[in-house]
This record gives C-alpha cells, sequence and structure tokens, in this order.
C-alpha cells in the first residue's frame, strides 16, 4: 500500500484496501492476546519472588479477558464460508396471517435493527413496501454492513412464526403469523455480474408512503428487471432516481448471485439427498406470547421465556448455538 502507483488502479487499491482490514480484523485481537499473555508472564515471574494481592487480580482478571477473546476467536474460525466476512443484504416478507403477518414482519425488522446495532454495524433500509391501514410492512430489504455479517445472519434465514393473542382481533382471539427472513451476501464488490442494457428494464415511478418535499413528486422510485430470469427489484426509499437506481441495482446483484447458489445447492442436496424444506408450516424458529411466553429455535432446541429481551435484539446467542451446530455436522 506504500509503494508508488498504489493508487493508479482505484479498484485495485480499494480491494487490497478491504483484504488488508480483513487481516487486521484477525492480528489485532492476536496482537493484544499476546500482550496480554505477555503481562501475565511478567507478573507471575514477580508473584514468585513475593506476594502482592493488588498484582495477583489484575493477572486473574487478565486471564479471565484473555479467556473469553481467545473463545471469541475460535468462534469466528467457524464463520469461514466464502462469503461469511462480507456485509448482508436481508430481506423480510410478511406471510400467512393477514394483518398480523405485516406487524410480525415489521417487529422482526427492528429486532434485526436492534440486533445489528448492539453488534456495532452500519444498518440502514433500502427498501421498505409498507402494510395495510393498520401498519407493518410486507416486504423489507435492509443493508448491514460489519465483519462477518453475512456470517452471522445467514443463522436466520427461514421461516419465522409468531404465537399471540391478535392485537387486531376484537375478540382478542389467538393467531399465528408467519414472516420469511432471507440473508444474502452483498457480493457487487466482488464479483462482476453482465448487467447488459438489453437483459434489465428500468421502469420508474412515482414513490408512495412518507418522505420528505420530493417524494410523491416526482418519478423517483425505480423498478428494475432482469428480463431473462424474471427477477424484479423496486426501491423508492432514496431521496433521489439515481440513487434508487444504485441501490436496486446493488439488490438485484445479490439476488442473481443467489439464483445462481441455489441452483448449486439444489444440485448438491439431488446427489446427498439432503434438501431441506424451507417452507411455510417449516419454521426455524417460534415466538410464542401466548398460552405462555418462550422464544424456541427447532434446528437447536435452544428456548428462553425472555421474549422480550429477544425481539430487542439479543438473539446473538440464538445466532451462535446454531452455527456451533451447524459446524459439528
Amino acid at each position: 500500500m506504500a509503494e508508488p502507483g498504489f493508487w493508479d488502479s482505484r479498484e485495485s487499491a480499494l480491494k487490497t484496501i478491504n483484504e488488508n482490514k480483513l487481516v487486521q480484523l484477525w492480528l489485532d485481537p492476536i496482537r493484544e492476546a499476546e500482550s496480554k499473555l505477555g503481562n501475565v508472564n511478567i507478573a507471575i515471574e514477580l508473584l514468585e519472588s513475593g506476594s502482592d494481592e493488588e498484582l495477583l487480580n489484575e493477572s486473574a482478571a487478565d486471564l479471565f479477558s484473555l479467556d473469553r477473546k481467545l473463545d471469541r476467536l475460535e468462534f469466528i474460525k467457524m464463520l469461514s464460508g466464502p462469503h461469511d466476512r462480507n456485509d448482508a443484504i436481508l430481506t423480510i416478507r410478511s406471510g400467512a396471517g393477514g394483518q398480523d403477518s405485516q406487524d410480525w414482519a415489521e417487529i422482526l425488522m427492528k429486532m434485526y435493527i436492534y440486533w445489528a446495532e448492539k453488534q456495532e454495524f452500519d444498518v440502514s433500509v433500502l427498501s421498505l413496501s409498507e402494510g395495510g391501514t393498520e401498519g407493518g410492512i410486507r416486504e423489507a430489504i435492509m443493508s448491514v454492513k460489519g465483519p462477518w455479517a453475512y456470517g452471522y445472519l445467514r443463522a436466520e434465514g427461514g421461516i419465522h412464526r409468531l404465537v399471540r393473542k391478535s392485537p387486531f382481533d376484537q375478540n382478542h382471539r389467538r393467531h399465528t403469523s408467519f414472516a420469511s427472513v432471507f440473508p444474502l451476501p452483498d457480493i457487487e464488490e466482488e464479483i462482476e455480474v453482465d448487467l447488459c442494457d438489453d437483459d434489465i428494464r428500468v421502469d420508474t415511478y412515482r414513490a408512495s408512503g412518507a418522505g420528505g418535499q420530493h417524494v410523491n413528486k416526482t418519478d423517483s422510485a425505480v423498478r428494475m428487471t432482469h428480463i431473462p430470469t424474471g427477477i424484479a427489484v423496486t426501491c423508492q426509499n432514496q431521496r433521489s432516481q439515481h440513487r434508487n437506481r444504485e441501490v436496486a441495482r446493488k439488490i438485484l446483484i445479490a439476488k442473481l448471485f443467489e439464483l445462481e447458489e441455489e441452483k448449486r445447492r439444489e444440485e448438491k442436496a439431488k446427489l446427498e439427498k439432503t434438501k431441506k424444506d424451507v417452507s411455510w408450516g417449516h419454521q426455524i424458529r417460534s415466538y410464542v406470547m401466548h398460552p405462555y411466553r418462550m422464544v424456541k429455535d427447532h434446528r437447536t432446541g435452544m428456548e428462553t421465556s425472555s421474549i422480550d429481551d429477544i425481539l430487542s435484539g439479543e438473539i446473538q446467542e440464538f445466532i451462535e448455538e446454531y452455527l456451533r451446530k451447524s459446524s459439528q455436522k
């Protein structure tokens, strides 16, 4: 990076900088661990020549901290998939359950926003399709940027089921709602997807919903369709048509990549005969508010009664438990 001509190719330079950042994600905690271990060794030598309770307590705290950091590194080592280090594009869609399902999808969207903020990730809503007159959402597409964001969020892909007394039912009967969570790696900077003009149809239209002074007044919303596959994405949340086009392209690239990945997975599943059905009724996790309170992950068996904490973004233990179990298969 210090060599002359490093910035002659901006694309190559940015790739090198990103690679360097990924290397530092490993080197920095390892160097910190080595430093703490060195301090503990020095403390042991001093304690052998005389008692020092304060030094002993300080060294014990350093060892405890070091043990936790090493556990963390061991866990991150499991995130070794080809795109686990990538940022993520997360899609949440309401399913069976009508207004309750749309409300549930919005609750899930907020849960993942809270989780991302707790991980100190950058999170933003790229596209939002609002629900009916009583609120909720039909679909939300979010960008989650941070180290191993996709590696973590791939543990959340599947159907999420909510059981509760419906706030939209005058008789307060118990309803079951479903929403799907679909994570994709943000791979726009890594691969080239041939989006030639003949294969892409771009439609513009007037955005709907709340927004700034330009929303609802100009044709700023964008629908981008990949004609060969029929994949279509929309974006209307940005302030300009130009920015909406950029975001729509990012989402389309991720979906085209996922389409190719799905083809590979299907071929592999045919050979191994282990393809899992990820459809309605095959939920990965249930959130029950009535007649009792419990969140249960059906893949790992992990459960908790602290549903309020979970919906406030405290899902890291569920994520890590799934990743540990899946890495042992």
